[in-house]
């Protein structure tokens, strides 16, 4: 039996670390933007600190701003957005919708400007019995929806790579078609 347990979670370690299975939290990050200068007009915003901390996680080098051939990361905006979507019979709001927009763009050394967008979207019932207690629940709400924005800005920063090895085959094309 021991046999058979020890067969069966051995083969789960191959079978997941071949497909390229990885933990949460652990996006690779591509070499180029493993030093990044982040820039923010709110630089000790709740929203930024999650972003600073998202990128620590993931093993990104933040430098201060000002450097020569680093890329930027610029925290251009965020938006939040509260909607009733439903009411009690007294017309009252039942529950809400919150939506947090954050808009960040990558700066390259080259002057390739990359924009990207991360949308979160949560909803909570608003009991008007219990007003300071759904007070702190929003704001919690709020921190968790900045931090899974700040996580899916990390997590796009693929799609920079992507934009740029693309970019890199176009003038690699463009230079052997010319005579």
């Amino acid at each position: 039996m021991r046999y058979l347990i020890t067969l069966f979670l051995s083969l789960a370690v191959l079978v997941t670390a071949g497909c390229g299975f990885r933990l949460q939290g652990t996006t690779q990050i591509p070499e180029e933007l493993r030093t990044l200068q982040l820039s923010s007009s709110d630089p000790y915003g709740y929203l930024t600190r999650a972003l600073r901390e998202q990128l620590r996680l993931n093993n990104v080098t933040i430098l201060e701003a000002g450097r020569a051939g680093v890329p930027i990361l610029k925290v251009l905006s965020s938006n939040e957005n509260t909607e009733t979507v439903s009411v009690y019979q007294d017309g009252k709001a039942a529950e809400k919708q919150l939506t947090l927009v954050m808009n960040v763009q990558v700066l390259m050394p080259d002057g390739a400007i990359y924009p990207l967008q991360s949308r979160v979207e949560r909803t909570f019932f608003d009991n008007p019995l219990e007003a300071l207690a759904k007070d702190a629940e929003k704001e919690i709400v709020r921190q968790e929806m900045q931090e899974q924005a700040a996580r899916n800005i990390v997590r796009k920063l693929l799609l920079v790579h992507s934009a740029e090895l693309e970019k890199a085959k176009n003038q690699a094309a463009d230079t052997n078609t010319q005579p």
